[in-house]
């Protein structure tokens, strides 16, 4: 008998350890890793540089709390805000933490209540993020959500129009939704939405939790388009497994968020800064973005070139190396089904094989990742 509460369906294969874009089991089998831990480990598991930076931290100290100055965390907040292209940082824990701050901070500097998000959105697992979030299975069975939630349709303006008002303190989302089914947002959609936030004086919050830290091809997803928004949330792949987030907001909110208004006990923790230090030192680096942008580029390619002329596909889609491939049954024997052939991905809804390479990936392991799919869906294909 476990003594874990059973809020996970858990798979088949124990981890034994992990290195690269490998898993090794404790079945002694090697699998090809492309869920990178959902979208942590975007510098392959045990990557060198974070490995040695957190190593060099745990020798001077793990924890003191917020109430001290520390160095590390100042030199990690300036490497994100110039990354993202704003000004102030705050560090929590996880990507529902750094949704729960700016949400709090979306209030607060408005003194309005409203936040409009859409429909299958994912923000996160706690009241305020669950309550962001626009699908009712998050929600079962926990009671009444927070009242000053609105969702509306996503890459639909005109329903966002209908619900903006003066009342709104800040319209939230992912340029890709990722649990909703790897939906990339239009173009004119985000132009659109920034618009109408600035017409409202709402302000413009992105959730990067999954999309940021060079996932995209892009330090943040919303640079693709050109944007500006007011907050921007991040975690996963900022310290390569190490549970860290953080939101990223403009100068104008810093007298909203002082001493007192928010805080946290564990956010920003020098082990956690340290990976994240050494994890951003390789993926803000315009030559790595370049060989990301390279490889999706590749995959893409290979993807189309194997897999669109199957029946069982219905369309493949994502920005760089966040790709859905959206099938005509469940995903869930399938993805059973390349386990066993020593390949790991994940599911993005009920329909959707979701792929998250590690941005180290090899384009030799990006084939064979594309071989693999290739031949369990012709088998499914045979079958059916």
């Amino acid at each position: 008998m476990s003594n874990l509460f059973p809020t996970y369906a858990r798979w088949e294969v124990e981890p034994e350890r992990a290195e690269g874009s490998y898993l090794y089991g404790k079945d002694g089998k090697k699998y090809l890793d492309f869920t990178s831990g959902i979208g942590v480990c975007n510098l392959g598991h045990r990557p060198a540089a974070v490995e040695e930076a957190v190593q060099a931290q745990l020798k001077k100290f793990w924890h003191v709390s917020n109430l001290f100055p520390v160095g590390i965390q100042e030199t990690a907040a300036e490497k994100l805000a110039k990354a993202a292209g704003l000004d102030l940082v705050f560090f929590a824990n996880s990507g529902a933490e750094a949704n729960e701050a700016a949400i709090k901070l979306a209030r607060k500097a408005t003194g309005r209540k409203k936040i409009i998000t859409f429909f299958q959105s994912f923000h996160g697992r706690t009241y305020a993020t669950m309550s962001a979030t626009g699908q009712d299975k998050i929600k079962t069975g926990y009671g009444p959500m927070l009242e000053t939630f609105t969702y509306v349709p996503f890459n639909d303006l005109k329903g966002l129009e209908a619900e903006m008002s003066n009342e709104v303190a800040a319209v939230m989302l992912e340029v890709i939704q990722g649990e909703g089914g790897l939906h990339p947002a239009d173009s004119d959609f985000l132009k659109g939405v920034e618009n109408l936030c600035k017409k409202h004086g709402a302000l413009f919050v992105i959730d990067e939790v999954q999309t940021g830290n060079g996932r995209t091809g892009k330090p943040f997803a919303f640079q693709h388009y050109g944007l500006n928004p007011d907050i921007v949330s991040t975690a996963k792949g900022l310290g390569s497994g190490f549970p860290i987030g953080a939101i990223i907001g403009k100068e104008s909110l810093k007298e909203f968020f002082g001493p007192g208004s928010h805080g946290t006990t564990f956010g920003g923790n020098p082990l956690a800064v340290s990976a994240a230090i050494a994890t951003m030192d390789i993926i803000f680096n315009e030559e790595f973005l370049a060989n990301v942008n390279q490889k999706a580029d590749f995959l893409k390619s290979c993807l189309k070139e194997n897999l669109q002329s199957l029946s069982i596909v219905n369309e493949i889609r994502g920005l760089g190396l966040m790709i859905g491939i959206e099938i005509n049954q469940s995903a869930a024997p399938i993805l059973a089904d390349l386990r066993a052939a020593g390949f790991i991905a994940l599911s993005a809804g009920e329909q959707v094989i979701r792929l998250l390479p590690p941005l180290t990936v090899t384009e030799d392991e990006l084939q064979q990742a594309v071989e693999i799919i290739a031949n369990i869906l012709k088998e499914k294909v045979k079958t059916a």
